[in-house]
């Protein structure tokens, strides 16, 4: 949705300062396609019907999916309500502003690009989960070619425990980005704390800990309460990033999660990041310099376990065997 909000403003404030001041005087339809005074007002147009597309399909599609079954025809029938009354407000404010305040078209498009950039601002504020989807996933495939396998497996609906190896500071960016649903991520506190990032981890809804009996016990019960209201919940039982590229036992506190929240847990692995410029191979992460750019990374999913033949050893082996000899 932000990248289709993003080419409405941009190509329809770009139709008004390449519209011609007069129309060129052609006879035909080739002569008239073929004006080169006219060439941007296609592409301007073309472009904001593809924008107009990628906005309006995810949402469309969202609103589908999470509407539950037994209501999703009075949903879609409240939107086309929604959609007929402002087709009718957007037809007055065109009679107003072409007719009343005399804007040419080329204006209008302007003003109704601003005003589009002013809503998708306060649509992101309002609803951020769109905008960080949108930069994580923009930053994790900036970095690497992302590949995955098997993210069939993480239910669809439902609460959802996912474990996995820990091997650079970008882990949760490379699984957020790949995953289809939003991951609440559990985050060691110091890291939750820093500055300009922390509005980030909090926007995202990150789960703070720290290796102390209060922040433990609040963390947990943080999980349980994502679990409980169908969020899908990511953990790095190691504890740690990886110092060799080889996986650390995973602690106990995933047994303890279980117990307290049986839901299905989903082993995951992710290979391809240790010798990044993120992680600890050949020196500490980020302070030495990057030697490969875009490498190639995984994300494998296997199949979900049951709760109650989970723990944390079966799932430490269910992990390595995932991520194999490629760390």
């Amino acid at each position: 949705m932000p990248i289709g909000a993003l080419g409405l403003t941009l190509f329809g404030a770009h139709l008004f300062f390449s519209t011609p001041v007069q129309p060129p005087q052609t006879e035909g339809l080739l002569a008239f396609i073929s004006e080169p005074s006219l060439w941007w007002v296609f592409v301007d147009l073309l472009c904001i019907g593809i924008f107009g597309g990628i906005f309006i399909v995810p949402l469309y599609s969202m609103m589908q999916a999470r509407a539950k079954e037994s209501e999703r025809s009075q949903v879609i029938a409240a939107n086309n309500i929604y959609n007929a009354l402002f087709m009718v407000v957007s037809a007055v404010l065109a009679i107003v502003l072409l007719g009343v305040a005399g804007l040419s078209i080329p204006a209008f498009f302007l003003v109704l690009a601003l005003v589009n950039l002013v809503v998708a601002i306060y649509v992101g504020k309002q609803v951020p989960v769109f905008a960080l989807r949108f930069v994580i996933w923009l930053l994790s495939h900036s970095f690497y070619r992302v590949h995955h396998r098997n993210l069939k497996n993480i239910p669809e609906q439902g609460g959802a425990l996912l474990v996995c190896n820990h091997v650079s500071y970008v882990d949760a960016l490379v699984l957020a980005g790949a995953c289809p649903r939003p991951i609440r991520f559990v985050m060691d506190e110091d890291y939750y704390h820093l500055p300009i990032l922390h509005w980030f981890f909090r926007a995202s809804r990150t789960i703070p800990i720290k290796l102390s009996n209060r922040s433990i016990r609040s963390a947990l019960n943080a999980v349980k309460e994502q679990l409980d209201a169908g969020e899908v919940v990511c953990i790095f039982p190691e504890g740690q990033l990886t110092y060799d590229g080889e996986m650390i036992p995973f602690k106990r506190g995933i047994d303890i999660i279980l117990r307290q929240t049986p839901v299905p847990v989903i082993p995951m692995a992710l290979r391809g990041l240790w010798g990044s410029y993120f992680s600890r191979e050949g020196g500490r992460a980020l302070l030495k310099f990057p030697r490969r750019f875009w490498s190639k990374v995984e994300v494998v999913a296997g199949r979900p376990i049951e709760p109650k033949d989970a723990n944390a050893q079966k799932l430490f082996d269910e992990v390595k065997a995932l991520r194999g000899e490629a760390c």
